[in-house]
C-alpha cells in the first residue's frame, strides 16, 4: 500500500491527453490526465469510464444528450457504448477511473491514441 499525492503526481508531467496512471485497484487503473482542447468523438464498447475534475471546467459532449459541465470535485460516469467527447476550453487536469482493458480513444483510434499509458 502506498500513499498516492495527485498534486505531486500532476506535476510529474506536462504533455496533454496523456494519460498516466497512478494507482490500481483490482481490474481498474487510477489514471491522471491533462487536457486542453477538443478530442475526438469515441465510446468504449465494453467499459464504463469515471471521470472527475481536480482543476478547471470539463465539457463532456454526447452524441444524443445535451453537454454535461464539470466543475473542481465533480464526476460523471460514461457508460460503455455512449459517444462521448472531452471537451476543455482551458488546461483541466482529471481523474480517471477505468477498467485496465479501456484505451482512451475507445472506438476512434488516431495520433492520441496510448495502447500502454505510463505509470507514474
Amino acid at each position: 500500500m502506498e500513499r498516492v499525492n495527485l498534486r505531486e503526481k500532476l506535476a510529474l508531467f506536462d504533455e496533454q491527453w496523456t494519460p498516466k496512471i497512478v494507482a490500481e485497484v483490482g481490474v481498474m487503473h487510477v489514471k491522471l490526465a491533462k487536457i486542453e482542447g477538443e478530442f475526438a468523438w469515441h465510446a468504449h464498447e465494453n467499459e464504463d469510464e469515471l471521470f472527475m475534475v481536480i482543476s478547471g471546467e470539463l465539457s463532456m459532449e454526447l452524441r444524443a444528450l445535451p453537454v454535461i459541465l464539470l466543475g473542481p470535485g465533480e464526476i460523471l460516469v460514461v457508460p460503455s457504448g455512449v459517444e462521448h467527447r472531452p471537451v476543455a476550453r482551458e488546461e483541466v487536469h482529471i481523474l480517471m477511473f477505468e477498467p485496465k482493458t479501456t484505451v482512451n480513444t475507445g472506438t476512434a483510434e488516431g495520433d492520441r491514441t496510448v495502447e500502454e499509458p505510463e505509470w507514474i
